[in-house]
């Protein structure tokens, strides 16, 4: 529900913001302070009704009835004389020269008949038409009767300014200036004067700041993502609806884990034993996913090379996984990469199911995996955790079955479904270049049925669906939804994760894709920036930040746990320090990927960054600190923290003055001569004036002399002359106290 915005409603209703404001305090709406604040439809409707004048529309006294079935207008007796008028009293509306309504000239009641039995005739008036003259850039014509007085006039419409506006991102200074119509320098100064911003007209403005600025100037501003960003729904041809055409879909389900805890050897015995008959299975690893069947429904599970390619889809905002398995070794438990794992899956926000591998291997301890694996906030349900536990073997095929019923019964909890009728839309597991077929993507559907022959945009390439096949080389005509398909014939090669939609023009889908190709340079300037120690008080004042995410990797094990508890300790009741994920190494791709999906800051302790890595950091934007001291860490992150506390505020006297004489001018009101008795006293000083040890007013002074001349301050010692602002109420006596409110720094404590 689109909720509407108080300075919208009072231009609807030609009315002031102010006014509509104390309305919707009259009404109960305590919460609008603001013209820029919002209200939900309903709200709008009562405040319209309070507001919009009540319209009476007058009827004749008497009023004609029917006869024999024939409709009759009213009737009003009128002298000869009398003219006719046909003027309406409701709310005024556009006169059309095309289309003109004659009036009708009415005959005057029968006598000694009833109304009942009246026959009126209903004879036109004789109208001719007359141009004015006029200018030829304003035509105007009137209409004049036999014996009356000229009709009202067509009026022409004057042109409003508009009101609302449409941009996309980037926008920059100039785009702003030239969509407004305000000079460039003007909105420099607002900026600056404004919001504390110094901007060149070339600089790109943050869509909030821009929002702000409409706001300011009196135009609604709607942001427009770019093409790069946008779902392009409006591409999408639009179908009706309907409850009975959503099904349920399959989940789809990522496995992740430690090396050689028995990810591949998993997934190889589901595969083989549960495989889909027919046409709806038999996707190999090489395209990325594959379907199989437990009890008629079926379970698409994606075969990925790691977390890494389970992040990077992430990054790109292709959150395609419902559920996680996280595989653990029976014998080895908890390792490094199962709790960076188990850290990506958190991050991305999906459930988990932890399966127990290897639980046929003599001498394993399951008991003292369930305690590692609850120590990270994972514990089994029969512990009194939210989090399911299946022991598994891939030799012995143990435990199979049970982890696809639990992943169907996680499936009806989240409760997935999708529309067939819909047009296609997926995301991409993987492309390349194939010699027979050409640019050949991997996909998987997440809602609608993809046809044979359908345009697809995917990112900054587009195609027809040529060719849809599975991986033993067989040609299907369409796929629904969860199903992981091969698609042939794109003008390019998609990156993995990008979106991939099915629209109606391909003429559509070639302008968007080359616009995109265009646009990547601009977009790339106004990029999201990520979150750093030096941003950091920036990103807390504009809201966008409670907690600060970070990522550890120290050489040691316990100098992993020495930071992190450090760390923690900064927390306070206004931000929060947030351990993403801690491990021991180098700082990896990985690392970085995690960071950059996770907008987190990345902290290394007596470690290097891979080449690799500090390349993918520099372009992505991730910031990443080494430290060779645990308090150089803790210290940089408690400067960054107590910058974004709020400064205590503190009043200090400045001095007291004392009125010893009073002078009436006509022009200026009251104005004070005066003694400094102590400290001092300044222009642009707050001031109360003290009665009886009682504070009368309290506001500015409007001005401060000394004979004529006009001073800054006066000190102790000196007379004086001052004026109050907005006040005259001073008498002999009163004492004038000078004071100041100082911002002071507020530090943090450990």
């Amino acid at each position: 529900m689109e909720k509407i915005r108080i300075s919208s409603l009072a231009k609807e209703l030609g009315v002031k913001s102010n006014l509509l404001i104390e309305k919707c305090h009259e009404k109960g709406l305590s919460h609008i302070h603001h013209h820029a604040n919002t209200i939900t439809p309903e709200q709008a409707e009562m405040i319209r009704q309070v507001l919009r004048p009540v319209v009476k529309v007058t009827t004749p006294k008497e009023e004609s009835k029917p006869v024999a079935g024939i409709p009759v207008k009213p009737v009003v007796e009128q002298k000869k004389e009398e003219k006719v008028e046909n003027v309406e009293k409701t709310a005024p509306q556009p006169v059309h020269t095309a289309k003109v309504v004659q009036p009708a000239r009415v005959v005057k009641m029968q006598k000694n008949v009833p109304p009942q039995q009246q026959i009126v005739k209903v004879t036109p008036v004789k109208t001719f038409w007359k141009k004015r003259p006029q200018p030829q850039h304003q035509p105007q014509y009137k209409r004049r009767e036999y014996g009356g007085e000229n009709v009202e006039t067509k009026k022409v419409a004057v042109k409003e300014k508009e009101t609302k506006i449409v941009m996309e991102l980037p926008i920059t200074v100039k785009d702003l200036s030239a969509k407004l119509g305000i000079r460039a320098n003007e909105i420099i100064t607002k900026l600056l004067l404004g919001h504390n911003i110094r901007a060149t007209i070339n600089q790109i403005l943050s869509e909030d700041i821009v929002k702000l600025l409409g706001i300011e100037f009196g135009v609604e501003i709607a942001i427009r993502k770019s093409e790069a960003a946008e779902d392009h729904s409006y591409l999408v041809e639009k179908l009706p609806e309907k409850a009975e055409d959503v099904i349920h879909r399959a989940p789809i389900v990522t496995f992740l884990g430690h090396v050689d805890h028995g990810k591949t050897s998993l997934l190889d015995c589901i595969r083989r034993t549960n495989v889909a008959a027919g046409e709806v299975g038999g996707i190999t690893q090489h395209i990325g996913a594959y379907k199989v069947e437990m009890n008629g429904k079926p379970i698409v599970f994606l075969d990925t090379p790691g977390h890494e390619a389970f992040t990077a889809m992430r990054a790109r905002g292709a959150n395609i996984t419902d559920i996680v398995v996280l595989v653990v070794a029976a014998d080895d438990g908890v390792m490094p990469q199962t709790e960076e794992a188990l850290n990506h899956a958190k991050a991305a926000n999906v459930p988990i199911v932890v399966a127990l591998n290897k639980i046929d291997k003599p001498g394993i301890n399951p008991l003292r995996v369930k305690q590692q694996l609850a120590s990270l906030d994972l514990a089994p349900e029969e512990w009194g955790g939210k989090t399911q536990f299946v022991e598994t073997s891939a030799i012995s095929k143990r435990g199979i079955d049970t982890l696809l019923e639990r992943l169907l019964l996680e499936a009806e909890i989240l409760e997935l479904k999708a529309n067939p009728k819909n047009p296609a839309r997926g995301v991409v597991l993987e492309a390349h270049l194939s010699e027979g077929r050409g640019v050949v993507a991997n996909v998987l559907i997440q809602d609608g049925t993809l046809r044979q022959g359908d345009v697809i945009l995917c990112g900054k390439t587009f195609g027809r669906a040529r060719l849809i096949t599975t991986d033993r080389g067989k040609e299907i005509k369409a796929a629904g939804p969860s199903t992981p398909v091969s698609v042939s014939d794109f003008s390019e090669v998609p990156e993995a994760g990008d979106k991939f939609y099915v629209v109606s023009d391909i003429q559509k889908a070639r302008d968007v894709a080359e616009e995109r190709v265009v646009k990547v340079r601009e977009t790339s300037l106004a990029k999201h920036q990520h979150v750093t120690l030096d941003s950091l008080y920036s990103k807390i004042a504009e809201g966008k930040v409670k907690e600060i995410k970070v990522i550890l990797k120290a050489d040691y094990k316990g100098s992993v746990e020495v930071l992190k508890k450090a760390l923690e300790e900064l927390t306070t009741a206004e931000i929060k320090v947030k351990i993403l994920h801690c491990g021991v190494g180098g700082i990896t791709e990985s690392d970085v990927l995690l960071a950059d999906a996770s907008d987190a800051i990345v902290i290394g302790f007596y470690v290097t960054t891979e080449d690799r890595a500090r390349i993918q950091a520099e372009d992505k934007g991730v910031d990443i600190r080494l430290y060779k001291i645990i308090y150089d860490a803790t210290n940089e992150i408690k400067a960054a923290m107590e910058g974004m506390l709020e400064p205590e505020s503190k009043e200090v006297v400045l001095g007291q003055v004392e009125i010893r004489h009073v002078y009436n001018i006509s022009k200026f009101g009251n104005v004070a001569g005066c003694y400094v008795k102590s400290g001092k006293i300044t222009r642009n000083a707050s001031v109360r004036l003290i009665r009886n040890m009682i504070i009368i007013y309290d506001g500015k002074l409007e001005s401060l002399k000394i004979v004529k001349d006009d001073a800054r301050e006066v000190r102790a010692g000196f007379e004086c002359g001052l004026k109050i602002a907005n006040y005259d109420d001073i008498k002999v006596g009163d004492i004038v106290e000078a004071y100041e409110i100082q911002k002071i720094a507020r530090t943090m404590a450990i």
